[in-house]
Parts: C-alpha cells; structure tokens; sequence
C-alpha cells in the first residue's frame, strides 16, 4: 500500500490545495522577480547608453587626432556632467587597458588597477549592452564597448554602470515575495483545513450511519433497521448528498429483506413449534404401542420383534429430536426461563457421574474449586448444557479418551470447560460448529447418529442466560467453555 492510499481524503484535498497554490506563489514570485530584474536592467541600459554617448563625444573631441604612445592617464572624456555614480571608464588597445577609473560620489574619477578589469579584454565592440563580472572588489557591471572614430587606431572606448541597485533591489523583492508567499500558503492551509473539514463534514455523518449499521447483528433474530442518513445530507444534487441518499435507498432494501427474511423465518419457528407439539402426542403412542407390544406375552416371530424393537428405539430417537427442536423453537420466541440460584460444582457433579455411566470406556476427570459457585438461572436447561457437552465430547472421540470437565471463576463470572484430548474439530468446521443441524466430519464420530442440534441447544440456553459459549480445538485437543455470570447474593 502506497503512502497516498494511506492519506485521508481531507489530508489530499488539503496537500493538493496548499501544493497548488504554493506552486501557484512561486510562479508568480518568480515571473514578478524576473520581470522586475529584466525592468531595472532596461533602464539600466538606457543610462549607460546616455552614459556612453557622453563619455564618447569628450573622447573623441580630446583624441581626434590619435594617440601617441605611452597614452596620456587624462580621463576627461569619463568626468563629465550628468554621469552616475559608479560610472565605469576604460580604454582598451592592443589586448592592454589603459586610463581605468570609476566616478565617486563626488563625480571624480578613480584610478582603478587594470589587473581588475582583465574581463574587459574579451568585450567585442558593439551596440548592445553586456553583463561583465569584474572580480569581487567591483562587482558585476553592464558595460557598452565602441570604437573610436580614430581609424588608424585599434582603440576602443568602455563604459559601464555597476549592477548592485539592481540585485539588491532584487534580491529585496524576492525575499519579500517569498516571506509573503510563506505566510499566504500557511493561512491558506489553514483555511483550506477549515473549508474542506466543513465540506466534508455531511460524509463524516454518512460514514457514521454506515458504521452504525453494520454495528447492527443483521445475520440473526428480528432487526429494527431504522437508522438512516439525515435528510439534510441527502440531498442528490450534491455529490455527498448522492452518496447518502443512495445509502437511505440501500438500506431501505436490505430492511425490507431482513423484514422478509424475519417473517419467513417467524413461519418457519411456528411451524416447527406446532409441529414439534403435534408430534409429541403421536410418537407416545407409537413408543407405548411397542413397548407393550414388545413386553407382553405374545409368541411373535423373530422378525416381527427385532421389527417392534426397531420401531420402539426410533420413536425414542425421535422423540428425543422432537423434544430438542420443540425447545429451540420455545428459546428461539423468548420464552421466559426459571430463574433459580443454581450450584455449578453439585450440577457438574451430577452430569459428570451421568456421564462416566454412559460412557465407560472413556476417562473422566472433573476439577471444581473449594468454595461453590452459584448462578441465577435454570437449572434443568443448564444441566442440559453440560450433559450436551460431555455427549459430544464421548461420541465424537476414541475409547480411551480423557475428558475434563472444570469450574473456575473470575471476579464477575463462572466458566466451565470441557476438555477432550480427541483427534479435534476441523479448522473449517469450528465457526459454525454452534449452528443448527453442523455435524463434523469423518475426523470425528457419527457413530451414534446424531442430530446435530445439541451444540445449538447449548449456544441458545447459554445465550438466554446472557452468556456465552466458545470452543477452541486443535489436534490432541478440544475445548468448549461456557461462561456465565454468577449470582449476585
């Protein structure tokens, strides 16, 4: 994942404005710099053309007449009347320099060295100003080269005008536009950090209620799905108020499929409670019928009585599935629950020692602390727990498997554990081993037929006490707890 995928969308929307208009100030400080250099050095130009039409006229009225060697040091031709300040004179023959000075404040010539002004020797003579850079103790200069009007010699006349008002009037302004540029992009992101927090603000909201809803249990039981965006944030000719009133529109649907998935399953429970009821009657019978028939005195044929045997043990098979639905159907409507202080350790006890019966082939263990622990609840349902746990625990491991059952307790709940040291729960089997009608798979035992419904009796009695069940399991060993809140007296 890249860093811009990490930013937020305000974050961006921030950077990008403050970037741009950064940019967007650099630009223009930029531009201004230049154009105001590229003004100054205009004018510039325009005094040293004057400058240099002054200094030639004196040169040429003092030399018409040539020079004669070593070349008089007068520098008439540069003091004259109206030349700046900083004013720079040279002649330049033979690839030497001769009579070099610079006007003072005062407007008199000051000798300079030729060896500062060895950058003039390389000056064409031309019209045009260019920029010569003599050396630090001079500095930059805009010079114009002409030649004399002396043909018979290859002289020619230098004059220059320093730079320095000119940089330092630039190197002012920028500055100037960089401070301000500095304090305009802080401000502006400040602002913009206000405005886009204000702008995003409506999809904050939509982003809240989406939150709400998907904080809601919408896989189970009957849900009130009420939440929606607010109507001012679902405005469609808005690009946020588009995507709130798509949501509104969304969850309007899934409202009504979750109404309509609560109403099938409201007939489905209704249908299994009343048939689960309607059958109990029915299925005593047949289970009476047989037994009597199986215990009288009748001199029946082999057959027939393994066949009244068979009648008579699926009937109680079925009985026992009738009874196992008929109450997940009663847990599933609510029904209120006795709610009677319960001793955990006398009922483990109890299911244990039931257990230990049925199951002789396994090992028992049971673990229970000095003190007793007590719940408010039912006891029967809760024994009924326990005896589905240890159940599992005996069909779906080999003979010779340890099984043990402990109580602990934590400062505000009581925990029992039951732990077998089987071949374990397939990995993929164990988010759903808690659903109706889940059986595992050929890892662990089918052989005594079960019906898949008492790991949900022990989910649902467990969760109508306001509990939990859970289960962990790997190889060499299982474990299923059950936690619930012990009682307050």
């Amino acid at each position: 994942m890249t860093r811009r995928s990490r930013l937020s969308l305000r974050r961006r929307l921030v950077l990008g404005t403050v970037a741009l208009l950064a940019a967007a100030t650099v630009v223009i400080g930029v531009l201004s710099v230049i154009a105001l250099r590229s003004f100054l050095v205009g004018r510039l130009d325009t005094q040293l053309v004057s400058a240099t039409n002054r200094s030639q006229g004196a040169f040429d009225d003092i030399h018409m007449g040539g020079f004669d060697k070593p070349r008089p040091p007068a520098l008439d031709f540069l003091a004259l009347s109206g030349q700046p300040e900083g004013t720079l004179g040279a002649i330049v023959s033979d690839d030497a320099i001769f009579n070099s000075a610079v006007l003072d404040a005062d407007g008199r010539p000051v000798p300079l060295s030729d060896e500062d002004l060895t950058a003039l020797l390389a000056i064409v003579p031309g019209a045009s100003p260019v920029t010569v850079d003599l050396g630090p103790h001079l500095g930059t200069f805009r010079v114009i080269a002409r030649e004399t009007r002396d043909s018979t010699n290859s002289d020619f006349l230098v004059i220059g005008l320093p730079l320095d008002d000119v940089n330092a009037t630039t190197l002012q302004l920028g500055l100037l536009v960089a401070g301000i540029g500095l304090v305009g992009v802080i401000g502006a992101a400040a602002v913009a950090v206000i405005v886009v927090r204000a702008a995003l603000r409506p999809l904050e909201r939509v982003a809240a209620t989406a939150t709400r809803v998907a904080e809601l249990p919408l896989d189970r039981g009957e849900v009130a799905l009420a939440v929606r965006v607010p109507e001012a944030d679902a405005d469609p000719s808005t690009e946020v108020g588009a995507v709130g009133s798509a949501l509104n529109h969304m969850l309007g649907h899934v409202a009504s499929a979750l109404e309509a998935r609560q109403t099938s399953e409201n007939k489905v429970r209704t249908f299994v409670a009343d048939a689960s009821h309607e059958l109990r009657t029915p299925l005593a019978s047949i289970r009476g019928y047989a037994e009597l028939t199986r215990r009288g005195n009748h001199d029946l044929p082999d057959d027939v009585a393994h066949a009244i045997s068979r009648v008579e043990s699926e009937s109680v098979r079925m009985t026992a599935l009738v009874e196992d639905l008929l109450l997940l159907a009663r847990l599933d409507e609510h029904h209120p629950l006795e709610s009677l202080e319960v001793d955990l350790g006398r009922l483990l006890v109890d299911t244990v020692s039931d257990a230990r019966a049925a199951g002789p082939e396994h090992t028992w263990s049971l673990d229970l602390p000095d003190e007793p622990v007590l719940v408010d609840g039912d006891a029967s349902k809760l024994h009924q727990v326990v005896a589905n746990l240890l159940t599992n625990a005996r069909t779906h491991t080999p003979p010779g498997t340890l099984v043990t059952t402990t109580l602990s307790t934590t400062d505000s709940h009581a925990v029992i554990e039951v732990v077998d040291s089987g071949p374990g729960i397939d990995a993929g089997l164990v988010p759903t081993i808690f659903e109706r009608f889940v059986r595992g798979d050929g890892s662990r035992s089918r052989a005594s037929g079960s019906t898949g419904l008492g790991l949900a009796i022990v989910s649902a009695v467990v969760e109508a006490h306001g509990g939990r069940a859970e289960v962990e399991s790997e190889p060499g060993r299982t474990v299923f707890r059950v936690v619930l809140a012990r009682s307050a007296h």
